[in-house]
């Protein structure tokens, strides 16, 4: 089954456990040691002029941010479940697509959230302006998407295959 819901990120087996594995150690190990740099910070007086105390607490709150981050992705994920190969693009695939029907000017990309970004292909994802413009294409016909100037712009879906990497 394939998940073309926005609000759902489809993650391998192997990317769920390493943000799970992050998200352990934010809400354990890493809340306990943000505590004690603040209540060390707070000990050496005037919290107004105590950068020590201001930093941690900044830090605190981005952590706390990615935390939550972390939970809403880690419940809305689909594990494991790669698309089908039916040449509809979709999340978890690797999509080739040409610009304007130049068949000599295509992009190939990963159509993932950022949490599944791979070092060796470009990531899109399904929220982006290209993404959304794709997502749920079949190979062959041509999609519209809104480029950052408020044009649209067209591409040919060309290729679409599950990722492997």
């Amino acid at each position: 089954m394939t998940q073309t819901s926005e609000n759902v990120t489809w993650l391998t087996q192997e990317a769920y456990n390493k943000l799970k594995v992050e998200l352990e150690y934010l809400t354990g190990p890493a809340r306990t040691e943000i505590a004690a740099k603040i209540a060390a910070a707070r000990e050496e007086g005037d919290l107004r002029e105590n950068g020590g105390y201001h930093a941690a607490k900044e830090e605190q709150g981005k952590q706390e941010l990615r935390v939550r981050q972390l939970t809403q992705l880690l419940e809305s994920a689909k594990v494991g479940e790669a698309p089908a190969a039916d040449g509809a693009v979709a999340p978890g695939m690797v999509v080739t697509i040409a610009f304007d029907g130049d068949e000599d000017d295509t992009l190939t990309f990963l159509l993932a959230s950022r949490e599944y970004a791979s070092s060796e292909i470009e990531t899109y994802s399904p929220q982006s302006p290209l993404g959304s413009g794709v997502m749920g294409h079949k190979v062959g016909e041509d999609a519209e998407y809104e480029l950052p100037n408020g044009k649209k712009a067209m591409v040919k879906i060309l290729e679409a295959k599950p990722y492997d990497g």
